[in-house]
């Protein structure tokens, strides 16, 4: 119903911005579906991926492997899955909740999207020229940590642990 109802509100805000300025809003909506078009790559990339991930897969393999029972063995993979992971934040989310309905266990969730949104092994090249090698690298272990604390707190949340 929540989709539906945002859906509605961007279809009349839409028609408004139309109402109001033809041309700025025909220009946002090119370049809209231009960076849309830049994404979609990527977008369907993971999503195959993922699919056949979990096609291949079944709930008892996932659940042994980053299930709530796999406690932090479970964690500490999905950590290094995700420090090494490059995937935008918009595809993590959903690639979480797939997992979780896969059978994944929500610290071990949280420890793969904490490290794939804070962690850059396949950036750290960049990171180490921008940053310098040192503060580069002490900066991906303190989010490495991080992501275990944060993977900590969601476990006493949701009552893992």
């Amino acid at each position: 119903m929540q989709t539906v109802i945002l859906y509605a509100a961007t279809a009349v805000l839409v028609v408004i911005s139309l109402i109001k300025n033809k041309q700025k809003t025909k220009k946002a909506m090119i370049k809209a579906w231009k960076a849309f078009e830049n994404i979609l790559p990527q977008l369907l990339g993971v999503v195959i991926v993922v699919g056949i991930a979990l096609a291949l897969l079944d709930t008892e393999t996932i659940s042994a492997v980053i299930g709530s029972a796999s406690g932090w063995y479970g964690v500490a993979i999905a950590s290094v899955i995700g420090a090494v992971t490059l995937i935008p934040g918009f595809i993590a989310f959903p690639t979480a909740a797939l997992l979780l309905v896969g059978g994944a266990g929500y610290m071990q969730i949280a420890a793969f999207v904490s490290s794939l949104m804070m962690v850059g092994v396949v950036t750290l090249p960049v990171e180490i020229r921008y940053l310098g090698k040192r503060s580069a690298l002490i900066r991906n272990a303190m989010a490495f940590v991080f992501s275990f604390a944060v993977a900590l707190v969601i476990g006493k949340v949701m009552g893992e642990i």
